[in-house]
């Protein structure tokens, strides 16, 4: 590694300012703008417990999406900065300190990082919902919560995840003698340096999602932030080293995925393909992940993780209680902007039922306040970025000129009005060859069916290429298993919808993903397993 000199560390804070006048112009009012909103940021790469600037001394803007307006420039990460970020976490892993730290004292860091951030817990969600153009209420109460949750849990495994097992040998290749003659035990050690690339949605709950079973592992990371929204986890990586993280054990990167912007590799085809990576771990697109499995195969087949899209259904039964069913459906579409990979967008209603769940349905969505992030009464934000919104706003074109009734929203807030705003939008009648129906729109787009039979219910709900999540409402827990029994997805949620704790595992089925995120099945990911085995003699 080229040694990280002095001349690189350099001011790399820059200032949060403008927020209330931004508002004010994109005709979104006086904002009630958190008073923990943090006064500057932090724009660097975050290598080796230093924030230095890039190699290449190139940047890139921040934008709230609300406004339009410039937060900040982050430093951007190129190759040269990924292979600086991995050597600091291989020294910091082999030989270093982090390497030699016990599961106990890995249980304390995590704890304290834990306490950390509820320290600091409404700057967190004031820079996240900035950032991400989230709402700050919802952010406040959800993901930050939840993310702190996550390291809690994880650094009560870190002294039990690398627990191995004694095994008797008794087969005819050894002797018969069982724990006689040989003595055989499994060791699970940290499976290494790993690479971990995490979405826009929830950035921050996407890093301890990542940050947290590794770390507890003894592994050390490479964390490249989505370039939408890198400020929260850079301000994450601030408090990883206040808590007392070695340097090089975690370290966190900020830049586009494929290419950068001035057309060399991106830090994120640079740490799926890096040959100092053990595994490479993914949140986002299903595209992507088949391109990092084959950059993968590609290189040193290190092991790879995935958690990708999803197209999940939703299942409503007329025996449901229709008002707890239409409330569960409205979250589980609308939640975030509709930016779940679990959104619950493939709504089905038994026709006994259809007419009045779909007007209830669109009823909550015309209800629904659309404003920025600190918009007084607002619950639904803007969508992250010009790209996701105009791809949005063509779906919903889309779906009228296919055929679906329209029964709420369809377009933009307001023509005119800055910041990617999109109606609550909710069709019904929508038919299974419709775009809508079968695209990842990730957006607040709600598209319905009605349905006469269980088999017909369940043959609809798998006819897709995903199988992350699922929901069914009913009373009759005949229903319910048959539910959970036939339909192919990792997670189904019973009379409720987007229902996440630490302890509840996180993955999908088919396309929408390898491997298991939450519980005690995220630890596996970071893990190998070495078998020994010792003959046994007398040596007295």
């Amino acid at each position: 590694m080229q040694t990280l000199k002095s001349a690189r560390r350099y001011a790399t804070r820059a200032a949060v300012e403008g927020i209330a006048d931004a508002y004010e112009k994109a005709g979104l009012g006086k904002p009630e703008i958190p008073a923990a909103m943090p006064k500057s940021v932090e724009t660097g790469l975050f290598i080796n417990n230093e924030f230095v600037k890039s190699r290449k001394g190139k940047s890139f803007e921040t934008i709230d999406p609300a406004t339009q307006m410039v937060i900040c420039d982050v430093q951007e990460a190129g190759i040269d900065d990924v292979n600086d970020a991995v050597d600091a976490a291989t020294r910091a892993m082999y030989g270093g300190e982090w390497g030699k730290t016990g599961g106990y004292q890995r249980g304390l860091l995590l704890n304290k990082l834990a306490n950390l951030m509820e320290e600091n817990a409404a700057e967190l969600a004031a820079l996240e919902s900035l950032d991400n153009g989230k709402n700050f209420g919802e952010c406040s109460a959800a993901d930050i919560p939840l993310a702190i949750s996550c390291l809690r849990y994880y650094a009560g495994w870190a002294d039990k995840a690398l627990t191995g097992n004694t095994t008797e040998l008794s087969g005819p290749g050894t002797g018969m003698g069982g724990f006689h003659t040989h003595f055989s035990y499994t060791r699970h050690e940290p499976v290494g340096v790993v690479g971990q690339i995490i979405p826009w949605n929830f950035p921050l709950l996407m890093a301890a999602w990542k940050l947290g079973p590794a770390l507890a592992c003894g592994c050390s990371v490479v964390l490249k932030t989505a370039e939408q929204t890198p400020l929260s986890a850079l301000r994450l990586a601030e408090l990883i080293r206040e808590a007392g993280f070695p340097p090089g054990a975690v370290n966190v990167l900020s830049g586009w995925g494929d290419k950068t912007t001035y057309g060399e590799t991106g830090p994120g085809t640079a740490i799926s393909r890096h040959m100092g990576l053990q595994k490479v771990a993914f949140t986002g697109s299903t595209t992507v992940g088949q391109r990092i499995m084959i950059d993968a195969a590609e290189t040193n087949l290190k092991r790879v993780t995935l958690e990708l899209g999803g197209k999940s259904p939703n299942i409503v039964f007329a025996d449901a209680n229709i008002a707890d069913a239409v409330a569960g459906a409205h979250v589980g579409l609308f939640l975030n902007q509709g930016q779940c990979c679990c959104a619950g967008s493939r709504l089905f209603v038994e026709d006994k039922v259809y007419d009045e769940f779909v007007q209830r349905c669109a009823d909550a969505a015309n209800t629904r306040k659309v404003g920025g992030a600190f918009s007084a009464g607002a619950v639904q934000g803007p969508q992250v970025s010009q790209e996701q919104f105009e791809k949005v706003t063509e779906l919903i074109e889309s779906g009228k000129k296919q055929g679906a009734t329209l029964l709420a929203g369809g377009g933009p807030v307001s023509p005119d009005q800055k910041g990617f705003f999109v109606q609550p939008t909710v069709f019904a009648d929508v038919d299974k060859s419709c775009d809508i129906w079968n695209t990842e729109i990730f957006g607040p787009v709600m598209s319905i069916r009605k349905f006469s039979s269980m088999d017909e219910v369940v043959d609809l709900a798998n006819d897709t290429e995903y199988g992350l999540a699922a929901g069914v409402w009913t009373r009759d827990t005949n229903k319910i298993q048959h539910i959970v029994n036939h339909v192919r997805a990792g997670s189904i949620w019973v009379n409720s919808y987007d229902v996440f704790d630490a302890n509840a595992p996180f993955g999908g089925f088919k396309m929408s993903g390898i491997g298991r995120e939450l519980g005690e099945y995220a630890l596996r990911n970071y893990t190998e397993v070495k078998q020994v085995t010792q003959a046994l003699e007398k040596t007295w």
